[in-house]
């Protein structure tokens, strides 16, 4: 299981813009083959900073990527980001990989 999760730092008077536009790339994110969630977390104390959690249970480099919702998704948000986003990856520990409830084979 791999499990990214991308900080985000949105511009003040673009925050709902782009929680509709994070959302929407989410539900279609869960539709991908192999991902086991996609949560959009929104921090309670400063509402301009977010950070999407996409848990893999299978090793796809790049394919979310290339899928449209994504292509959209970036795109949409990229003038609204007050700084670049950044990417922190992790491994998982607890629960078993098996417990998420998706295949793990490619």
């Amino acid at each position: 299981m791999l499990i990214v999760h991308v900080h985000v730092h949105v511009k003040a008077d673009q925050v709902e813009m782009f929680r509709t536009a994070s959302v929407e790339n989410a539900k279609q994110s869960v539709k991908e083959p192999g991902i086991a969630r996609f949560d959009v977390i929104q921090q309670q104390d400063d509402p301009a900073r977010f950070v999407l959690v996409e848990s893999i249970a299978r090793r796809r480099p790049g394919k979310h990527k290339e899928t449209a919702h994504y292509k959209k998704w970036r795109d949409t948000v990229e003038s609204m980001m007050a700084e670049p986003r950044r990417s922190v990856k992790y491994a998982n520990v607890f629960p078993a990989d098996k417990g998420w409830g998706v295949a793990m084979a490619d």
